[in-house]
């Protein structure tokens, strides 16, 4: 199924081939812009498959983001820093005593 023939829409083949329609228009635009859109010939989505044994596989544990630091203000005008993997009930202890001073 490409775009125009059967009286296909750019939707109907962005989902045919699991893509999103913004996809089809930027690739459009690419080979234009490059010299291998041909206006008469079009283009076609070819089948492309990856073997199973050949996607490496995921590692098991999960990656742990590094530490940011974090400023946090709040409405009586203060700010707090702190660092990004701060304990949530401590962080809120914090808030509530700062607020509180």
């Amino acid at each position: 199924m490409s775009v125009g023939v059967d009286e296909a829409t750019v939707t109907q083949v962005a989902q045919r081939h699991e893509i999103t329609r913004q996809q089809v228009y930027s690739w459009r635009h690419e080979m234009k812009k490059k010299g291998f859109w041909s206006p008469d010939g079009g283009a076609l989505f070819l089948p492309f498959d990856i073997p199973a044994h050949c996607v490496p596989a995921l590692a098991d544990t999960p990656t742990v983001a590094a530490p940011m630091a974090v400023e946090l203000r709040l409405r009586n005008g203060r700010s707090l820093h702190f660092d990004s993997n701060m304990a949530a009930v401590a962080l809120t202890q914090l808030i509530r005593a700062v607020e509180a001073a």
